[in-house]
């Protein structure tokens, strides 16, 4: 069992980082310190509230400007994103995709959506997404390619996209899993969900699948109240993506035409404001977050049964959350450190539970996620808001 001092040193050192503040100090709060009320209370003078207005188009112009990708579509929220993203990457009823075992529920259910099921793969301990090699090995015991198709021998479905999850903004290791892709014939989408502000050898995150999804919950590095966004580089995508998030409506001056079964995934122009706001700061949010990782990284090198997790060494972070993963003996007390931190006012979380272990998706197919189930067991999210970085 961890002993008093043990916790209390791990206390004093999250303490001694985030500051000696009265009140809860919690796991992610949103900084509003620009000119989000200024832009809220121009779409309420003006009365542009609702799914048109021009701080929608704005807001997809910063973000193929930040991201470097040329097409970006602002819808409802990741969810939304990820599942129309699916839906243009070709996945269809029946087929399966490799999603990660360690992930938000939200990659699962977006499969789910369309009526596919999600094959659960293993995370690298090094990146905490998805891990390739191993992937590479899993695929070459139970996969077959026939006409230009990836199909598992052992359900008899076709294999038809893998969605990387870029856990808590470090970024998976991208390029093998493209060559991974390219030999079995699959769609490569990404789940960026956690990485806007997070770049694989200089190039942002979701530029390297034909189509990601972005997140703007009220939890990550910048929000719209809640939100989300698809990118892709392919233009007939992005207009097929506008299209069917916007109830597939034919464009008229009065008329009500709609060509196809649509989504009203539309993202209203007061939360497009919001968002255009938050990303005039976000560098600043990015390096304030680094800086707050650094300093936690300082803290805890000399603690003994404690690892703090850090970009791989190809990639550049937002560290969206800070997580620590506790080494013998602690790894058997995380839910006693977890309850000691959140009475002492100190806002932690463990990982979220593995995706083969949730009732809904025990039937699905799965390879060994032993790095999956060893991280669950011992990872502990600790306060990560942008403005605990503050000089």
């Amino acid at each position: 069992m961890a002993s008093k001092l043990e916790v209390e040193k791990i206390i004093h050192r999250i303490r001694n980082v985030v500051g000696h503040r009265g009140e809860t100090v919690v796991l992610h709060a949103p900084e509003f310190v620009g000119n989000e009320w200024l832009y809220v209370k121009d779409c309420l003078d003006t009365g542009w509230v609702s799914s048109v207005g021009l701080y929608v188009d704005r807001f997809e112009r910063m973000l193929e400007e930040f991201t470097g990708i040329k097409h970006a579509v602002a819808v409802v929220n990741g969810t939304a994103a990820l599942h129309i993203a699916l839906k243009l990457g070709g996945v269809e009823a029946g087929d399966e995709v490799l999603v990660p075992d360690l992930t938000f529920v939200a990659t699962a259910n977006a499969v789910s959506y369309i009526g596919a099921v999600p094959h659960f793969a293993d995370v690298s301990r090094h990146s905490l997404g998805l891990d390739p090699y191993k992937l590479g090995d899993y695929l070459n015991e139970i996969a077959a390619v026939k006409d230009d198709a990836c199909w598992n021998r052992q359900t008899g479905r076709r294999i038809k996209a893998v969605v990387p999850m870029h856990t808590f903004g470090h970024p998976v290791d991208l390029d093998p899993l493209v060559e991974l892709c390219d030999r079995y014939h699959l769609e490569l989408i990404e789940d960026a969900a956690e990485s806007l502000g997070s770049y694989y050898k200089g190039k942002h995150t979701g530029n390297h699948g034909k189509l990601s999804a972005l997140s703007f919950n009220g939890n990550k590095i910048i929000t719209t109240g809640g939100g989300g966004a698809i990118l892709t580089n392919d233009v007939s995508l992005a207009r097929a993506a506008k299209h069917l998030t916007t109830t597939a409506k034919v464009p008229h001056a009065w008329e009500y035409v709609h060509d196809q079964i649509g989504f009203n995934y539309r993202l209203p122009n007061i939360n497009a404001a919001l968002g255009c706001a938050q990303m005039e700061k976000l560098p600043i949010f990015i390096e304030q977050k680094r800086r707050l990782a650094e300093r936690y990284r300082a803290a805890f090198a000399d603690v003994a049964g404690i690892t703090f997790v850090v970009e791989p060494e190809y990639a550049s972070s937002n560290y969206w959350l800070n997580a620590i993963l506790l080494d013998d003996p602690l790894r058997d007390q995380r839910d006693e450190l977890l309850r000691e931190l959140n009475d002492s006012g100190l806002m932690s979380r463990p990982a979220w539970t593995l995706m083969h272990k949730l009732e809904m998706y025990k039937h699905c197919p799965a390879m060994d996620v032993s790095a999956a189930e060893d991280i669950e067991s011992r990872l502990i999210n600790i306060p990560s808001s942008a403005g605990l970085g503050q000089d």
